[in-house]
């Protein structure tokens, strides 16, 4: 999952990524955890959605927003000069051609 999370902070999801990234982590969650026995048949199944998220709570889209507003924080705090901030505020500044950008 940390190749997946590098460099979250900057993602702008939608909610059909937001969809594909829970199935993805779902499924590494599922490899990782293995398979049950069901206690009525004895046969092994795979994990249910409820049983993945008892076992391990964040989902991969909570710790997404969580980087995503830890990041906003950390830029907050850095300069007005800094290119990172005038992005994030938009703050428009004058090129030398005259052209302004948000």
């Amino acid at each position: 999952m940390p190749v997946v999370l590098y460099g979250c902070e900057t993602l702008s999801l939608t909610l059909r990524e937001e969809r594909k990234l829970r199935v993805f982590g779902n499924k590494v969650l599922r490899r990782i955890f293995g398979s049950r026995r069901d206690e009525v048949t004895g046969e092994w199944r795979r994990l249910h959605n409820e049983e993945i998220n008892d076992l391990y709570s964040p989902s991969i889209v909570r710790v997404i927003k969580s980087r995503r507003m830890r990041w906003v924080g950390h830029v907050a705090h850095v300069s007005e000069e800094r290119g990172v901030y005038r992005v994030l505020v938009g703050n428009r500044r004058e090129r030398t051609t005259g052209e302004t950008w948000a």
